[in-house]
């Protein structure tokens, strides 16, 4: 399934071991000479090491932290369509809501495991319509001290596949039936095989309390923050504009959190949260690898511990709208796509970092196994753009625009008002494609406006914006499939927002989504990814490096993990004895 956030960090690609990658060594082997690189702890050559490492770390049991946060959710309603920011799910959703699998790693890939919230792994039948069997912990119970139950994974299935407004329902329409035979057994029987059938009541929407729900308006419960949890802690507070509090949540029947209290301090301007990091009024940042951010690194962060993570799930694109013109024109498409030159972007953007190759997939790096690289056929080529245009009817004005019948190549780009670097990006695309004969305009806006608004309704030419695999499970369906294009029909739900409409693809997606057979879903996933070459409905660019800091007065387990974020187990981090 697929989060879109607003300026969150994005992954780089996966290093040619699948390791950890410290950022002071991408960034040392540049001779930037960063204090910031003085780590409590030896840099480690992998994930697992270092999180070995790290846990060692002797801590405290009380005392809080201040994390900085650099984008607020617009809604704690995970299952609404207010609820796609992936800064929600890291601060609030992962913290207090129960998932039957996590995501944690297993040798050099991460993996789904069944979490606490079970008391063994799901077990699932073959056959045309195959049945999932959940048996829950005895011990797992809500904040409340009500136990949760095969009821609360019914409430919460029901409400995704048959709920309006709701953000994404991939998976959840596969399902016919919940059963229900006692209040620890839930029992799903699917309409048909469906391979990805872990990712249900995990990734995005996990389990929520029937006897506080059923009957009630959801959202309303739920938007402006809920005083219930299935997980190690709970939100104490949301102050809207300022912070979100965690406190723990003393029913929680696993591992208690050693710290007393957690904020997340909203900080959307960077160089404000560097200056207030700098100053130990934040502990801890997980900031957007802008330019600034490398900047205010290469500056110095003395006492300071940095992590990047080379195999995450985040992939920044630029999204066309299939059905707008001039985009509604696979000609016009290729041409753009042969019109801009990806890897000068990606190295000016990302090449401190060690990233300097654009993806050649819409497969994000954690679903690797399943991506081609078919787009490495376009590269910058103005004979190419040429030769599509004037074949398609185009010809080149005085001013030096591209024209047909009367229109000229014009088209407005939207992404998020004061990300710096999207704007850039920005600004380079501009500069591109007006050499190669396409005039575009920028016209910037909010998060809530850009995802509550603006895509879903389709009001727009050209997109940017970064998609977050939130499972290790291919999931294009969601953003590639027909039934995903947001219509009163499905309920205005679905993130296919460019409209995409790809001949042959739709089957394609479906054997990989549904398909149980390893080996074919990839061959499925292979060839879906040479048809969206061929037809380009929109344009991939790049992972996007993660860059996580905190000061040494905190020790624990630290380390990114590329679904459920850095603070995936916050329970674990305690203030340095």
């Amino acid at each position: 399934m697929n989060h879109l956030p607003s300026s969150t960090p994005a992954e780089p690609a996966r290093s040619p071991s699948g390791i950890r990658i410290p950022l002071c060594a991408a960034l040392g082997a540049l001779a930037l000479g960063l204090t910031a690189c003085t780590s409590g702890t030896t840099p480690a050559t992998t994930a697992g090491t270092q999180q070995q490492q790290q846990s060692t770390t002797a801590v405290r049991q009380g005392g809080s932290i201040v994390i900085g946060a650099e984008q607020e959710p617009d809604c704690a309603d995970w299952l609404g369509t207010c609820g796609g920011s992936i800064w929600g799910t890291y601060i609030m959703e992962t913290p207090t809501i129960p998932q039957v699998f996590t995501v944690r790693r297993k040798g050099s890939d991460w993996v789904p495991a069944a979490s606490d919230l079970m008391a063994g792994e799901p077990t699932i039948t073959t056959g045309a319509q195959p049945r999932i069997t959940y048996k829950l912990n005895p011990k797992a119970v809500w904040s409340d001290g009500q136990p949760i139950t095969s009821a609360d994974l019914k409430y919460t299935a029901l409400q995704v596949r048959d709920g309006k407004n709701i953000f994404d329902k991939t998976g959840y329409t596969e399902i016919a039936s919940v059963g229900t035979p006692d209040p620890r057994t839930a029992v799903v029987t699917l309409k048909h095989p469906y391979g990805s059938w872990k990712t249900l009541f995990s990734g995005e929407y996990g389990v929520l309390p029937s006897h506080l729900l059923q009957g009630r308006d959801r959202n309303a419960v739920m938007k402006n923050g809920y005083t219930f949890s299935g997980g190690p802690w709970k939100i104490q507070s949301w102050n809207r504009g300022t912070s979100v509090t965690l406190v723990p949540n003393d029913r929680y029947w696993g591992a208690k959190p050693k710290l007393d209290k957690v904020t997340f301090q909203f900080t959307t301007d960077t160089a404000a949260a560097f200056q207030a990091f700098r100053t130990g009024q934040l502990d801890a940042l997980y900031p957007s690898p802008q330019l600034d951010v490398i900047d205010q690194i290469k500056q110095g962060l003395p006492g300071t511990a940095l992590q990047t993570d080379a195999q995450t799930g985040n992939l920044e694109a630029l999204w066309l709208n299939d059905s707008r013109f001039p985009f509604d024109s696979v000609d016009v498409r290729r041409a753009l796509a042969y019109a801009i030159d990806r890897k000068a972007i990606v190295q000016r953007l990302y090449g401190p970092l060690g990233v300097t190759k654009p993806n050649q997939s819409f497969n994000s790096p954690l679903v690797s196994r399943y991506a081609g690289t078919d787009f490495s056929q376009y590269s910058l080529d103005q004979a190419k753009v040429d030769q599509l245009m004037q074949g398609a009817g185009w010809a080149r004005g005085s001013d030096g625009i591209w024209a047909k019948d009367g229109r000229r190549a014009r088209f407005t780009i939207v992404s998020l008002a004061g990300n710096k670097r999207r704007e850039l990006t920005e600004q380079v695309l501009q500069a591109q494609l007006r050499t190669a004969g396409f005039d575009l305009r920028i016209q910037n806006t909010t998060a809530a406006n850009l995802f509550g608004k603006v895509a879903p309704n389709g009001d727009f030419d050209l997109g940017l914006w970064t998609l977050v695999d939130s499972f290790p499970e291919p999931s294009l369906d969601a953003t590639f499939s027909t039934p995903a294009i947001p219509s009163a029909a499905n309920g205005q739900t679905g993130i296919n927002f460019i409209r995409a409409r790809v001949p042959g693809l739709d089957p394609l997606l479906q054997q990989v989504a549904n398909g149980t057979d390893d080996s074919a879903r990839r061959s499925a996933s292979l060839r879906a990814d040479k048809l969206l070459a061929e037809y380009v409905p929109s344009i991939p660019i790049s992972a996007v490096p993660n860059v996580l800091l905190w000061n040494k007065r905190i020790g624990g387990p630290i380390a990114i993990n590329p679904v459920e974020g850095p603070w995936w187990n916050l329970a674990d981090w305690g203030l340095v004895k």
